[in-house]
């Protein structure tokens, strides 16, 4: 079965507690959309989890994105040689803004591990691909963190820049493919899509949202591509 998470933000007893629900096996794909990092307790715990999991593939967010560009810019000893380099105005800058959203869980906890283990992280992190295109039951997913901005009908997704796919939500007045394709994405929480801002997976024009915002005290979600049953804890 294929399996898609987003959006876990560091809350690893939520997520653990999912994989358990949808009793994830070897036989399972899991898909992880993003922002696994940040905001919540244990954002590093998470990750070396699914690092340790060959077949969780995971998808990169905006999240990820800061989390990588600053910490590859503080995993480096600094001397009177590469100082200004590294410590100049844009690494600052950098700096504060992850800070400012959320980054400061994942920064403590990476202090914390060992030289080796820091660099298999940084490793990890690179190695998030921009999209993921699933079929599974005669439907055709493309599985994104944020959106696709700019989009074009026909034009290839390996044409649209990572940034197209990480930063901005999509269009959801507008149908991107034709019916049998289904765009999955995370990033905003389904919480500001309803009046009342009950918790639920929100579906409009062949785009299905699916970050519950657990960690904003919402839920975790994992929708199984094969019948696109919602689990969530």
């Amino acid at each position: 079965m294929h399996y898609v998470i987003s959006d876990i933000h560091g809350c690893y007893e939520e997520y653990r507690k999912l994989l358990e629900l949808i009793e994830f096996s070897d036989e399972d794909v899991l898909y992880v959309l993003g922002d696994a990092v940040d905001r919540g307790p244990e954002p590093v715990k998470v990750l070396l989890d699914m690092m340790m999991r060959p077949n969780v593939i995971p998808i990169l967010g905006n999240h990820e994105y800061m989390a990588l560009e600053t910490l590859k810019q503080l995993n480096v000893e600094i001397t009177e040689e590469n100082a200004e380099k590294h410590l100049n105005y844009c690494m600052m800058r950098g700096y504060m803004n992850w800070m400012e959203n959320g980054g400061g869980t994942t920064a403590s906890a990476f202090r914390k591990l060992d030289s080796d283990t820091k660099d298999a992280v940084l490793e990890y992190l690179e190695e998030f691909s921009a999209y993921e295109v699933v079929e599974a039951e005669d439907e055709i997913y493309v599985l994104v963190h944020a959106g696709i901005d700019g989009f074009k009908p026909g034009r290839p997704l390996e044409d649209y820049d990572f940034s197209d796919f990480v930063f901005y939500p999509p269009d959801y007045s507008q149908r991107y493919f034709k019916a049998g394709v289904t765009v999955v994405v995370g990033h905003t929480p389904v919480m500001s899509f309803y009046e009342d801002e009950h918790c639920e997976v929100f579906e409009k024009n062949g785009i299905v949202c699916i970050d519950g915002g657990c960690v904003f005290g919402g839920k975790l979600f994992a929708l199984r591509l094969e019948d696109k049953k919602v689990f969530s804890v």
